[in-house]
């Protein structure tokens, strides 16, 4: 790990609602210090740092005397209104104790998918990050709908980790790390030390839900640093309750589980398409088109596509699917829904005889196509 960890220079660090609040029990103002004051020691020693941090929706409910999370998305986006002042304002006092300025950011999943957004967030993340203020982010809670929100922050802090293409995303939670079963369960199970992000095998290992306070169990977790990991980051998972846990892994010490990103990371424009969670239309692949994608690097032609769901308009991103409805990649596309449908298992040349025009011969080029 110490190889690593202390090449890196550029940090997202995420920390969980259960440790925010003390599990449900309202902010935990102690730790909360705790890690502004690791955060402070970072910057000191010249590494730049992003916190993602869950615990308004939790601290919303202890406000409002909830005991249960609620389901209703206008409950939700009442408690995190009512638990986001709270939570800002303790980041703010204990980050003005190290002389360090504290700034809120609000994401939802739309800033991230719209291009101009998406580089006008990541302008203004780089900026406060050359200012030596440290950006706070959440998932805007209070206008966020189903049909936009993240799910969760391990995803936000991965794709926050894309934007600003950090070199490490480190996950602080409750638990030390992930272990090849439960360690609730089964007293056999072991702590995973080290594994490849986007490595299968890690899926099957994680699973359960999280706490009932937060959203995020191991295999968000696991899914976030595979996400990470298409721009180069490498994750830690590491219990929050750890003494030092930041600068101690940033020293190269081994603690929790280190999943390492590929050696080659998605260009920029790629890491934006593979990040779009939500998509206005979908496009079906026969077998030989997902091999020509996958295996060939080639552009997706309208022959090879079986089916075309959704509405959409020229150069929106859409899900690509195989013949089992498995997700395998994200791309513009150059022809409208209605239009794909119309031309979908066509040869090329048949196109301008179809639509009266071409524009071009791939329905996606493979310049604008991301696998997953």
């Amino acid at each position: 790990m110490k190889s690593i960890l202390t090449q890196c220079k550029r940090i997202v660090v995420k920390v969980g609602s259960s440790l925010v609040t003390n599990q449900g029990e309202g902010l935990d103002t102690v730790a909360i210090g705790n890690w502004a004051q690791q955060i402070a020691t970072l910057r000191q020693l010249g590494y730049e740092v992003v916190l993602v941090s869950s615990g308004a929706i939790a601290e919303g409910m202890q406000r409002l005397g909830w005991k249960q999370r609620p389901s209703a998305v206008h409950e939700l986006q009442a408690a995190a209104a009512v638990g986001q002042m709270g939570l800002v304002q303790v980041y703010e006092s204990c980050f003005r104790k190290h002389g360090l300025h504290a700034a809120q950011v609000l994401l939802t999943h739309a800033d991230l998918a719209d291009r101009e957004r998406y580089l006008n967030a990541r302008s203004t993340l780089r900026t406060l990050i050359n200012l030596s203020v440290i950006p706070i982010i959440n998932e805007n809670d209070t206008v966020v709908t189903d049909e936009i929100k993240f799910g969760d922050n391990d995803t936000l802090g991965a794709l926050v980790a894309n934007l600003i293409e950090a070199d490490v995303f480190i996950i602080l939670t409750d638990q030390t790390g992930l272990y090849t079963t439960d360690p609730r369960k089964d007293p056999n199970a072991t702590l995973v030390n080290m594994a490849q992000a986007g490595d299968e095998k890690l899926e099957a290992m994680a699973g359960g839900a999280g706490s009932h306070i937060g959203r995020g169990g191991m295999l968000t977790k696991i899914l976030a640093a595979k996400r990470a990991a298409r721009s180069g980051a490498h994750t830690v998972i590491a219990s929050g309750h750890e003494p030092e846990v930041l600068p101690r892994l940033m020293h190269g010490e081994h603690i929790g589980t280190l999943l390492v990103a590929p050696p080659m990371p998605l260009a920029a424009r790629k890491q934006w398409l593979a990040d779009h969670l939500q998509v206005s239309g979908k496009v079906m692949l026969d077998a030989g088109a997902v091999r020509a994608l996958r295996d060939e690097g080639k552009s997706l032609l309208p022959i090879g596509v079986t089916k075309v769901s959704g509405q959409f308009e020229r150069g929106a991103v859409v899900a690509i699917l195989d013949e089992n409805g498995s997700d395998i990649a994200r791309g513009l596309v150059n022809y409208n829904a209605e239009e794909a449908r119309r031309i979908a298992r066509h040869p090329s040349h048949e196109i301008e005889g179809i639509l009266g025009y071409v524009d071009e011969l791939e329905l996606i080029h493979r310049d604008d196509l991301v696998l997953l």
